[in-house]
């Protein structure tokens, strides 16, 4: 889901927050840019442009691509574009019923096109799905042995991010320990300067620290980029809560954070508490804190 990056796998981030375009190639393993049909290609500019939709109508529109999208010839290109609109339909609140019918039309092309496992794990169309319905709480009628080898996978890594510790240095080369923080609320979040929905949730993130901080509360901002363009980004954009250099991404990989943003919350004991697999809006994220026992 969106900001994704480094390879296309389950060992790290695609690269969805670069061009729409290359999204839609990586989501059904294409190797050469898609040939529209008149049909496809005003579903395709649609969905290039859609981060530009302001939020208070980008719901609605996401909901009429998904259903034009429904109505499509069950094609390749069909499930590029229903996968990539699932990708982007999680950027931020746009209300329960537009996931529906994201998720609903993403299945029912799974469930006319089928595709094949990728070096024996489900092929990242069903992982997309299975997100949402784990996450997102979509409901879906498909029935289908790679859907639910997904939703396994999902469970085995929701069990190895309850038990994920690491030990990471800030710019500032102070280290901190997860397992050293028990007394704290703890929000890691996963992003990078180049990833459009992490940057969009930043102030909103600042303004939870700056605000609960005093309550025990702590965000834990983890990238593995180069030194210099994070310490050059966060005084540019005065982020205020720690950013830790995570080199070679060994961190990430451990969360399975397959896509950015992506954020943890623990509890004061250490309890793995929610989970966000995507930018979240100031709301979303105050809903998530609730969960590990923070409120205003």
């Amino acid at each position: 889901m969106n900001g994704r990056r480094m390879v296309i796998n389950c060992s790290s981030m695609r690269p969805t927050a670069l061009l729409f375009a290359i999204t839609l190639l990586a989501a059904a393993g294409a190797q050469v840019k898609p040939a529209w049909t008149a049909a496809e290609q005003p579903i395709a500019d649609q969905l290039r442009t859609l981060r530009q939709v302001p939020d208070e109508t980008r719901g609605e529109v996401t909901r009429r691509l998904a259903v034009e999208t429904r109505r499509l010839p069950a094609t390749p290109n069909k499930l590029r574009l229903a996968e990539g609109l699932a990708n982007l339909a999680t950027e931020g609140d746009f209300g329960a019923g537009t996931l529906q019918d994201v998720a609903t039309t993403l299945a029912e092309t799974l469930r006319e096109r089928p595709v094949p496992d990728e070096k024996g794990a489900p092929a990242m169309p069903y992982r997309t799905l299975a997100q949402l319905i784990r996450y997102e709480r979509v409901q879906v009628s498909l029935q289908a042995p790679p859907l639910a080898a997904a939703l396994a996978l999902l469970e085995q890594l929701d069990r190895r991010r309850a038990s994920a510790n690491f030990a990471l240095r800030d710019l500032d080369g102070k280290e901190w320990s997860l397992s050293a923080l028990r007394g704290k609320v703890v929000l890691v979040n996963f992003w990078a300067t180049w990833c459009p929905p992490c940057r969009k949730e930043m102030p909103d993130l600042n303004a939870l620290y700056s605000r609960f901080r005093d309550q025990g509360f702590l965000v834990l901002a983890i990238s593995d980029e180069d030194t210099g363009k994070l310490a050059a980004f966060v005084k540019e954009h005065h982020v205020a809560y720690p950013v830790l250099l995570d080199p070679g991404g060994k961190v990430s990989e451990q969360f399975g954070a397959e896509g950015i943003p992506k954020s943890y919350v623990y509890d004061r004991d250490g309890k793995l508490a929610a989970i966000a697999i995507d930018m979240r809006t100031r709301s979303q994220f105050l809903a998530m804190l609730s969960k590990a026992g923070l409120t205003p």
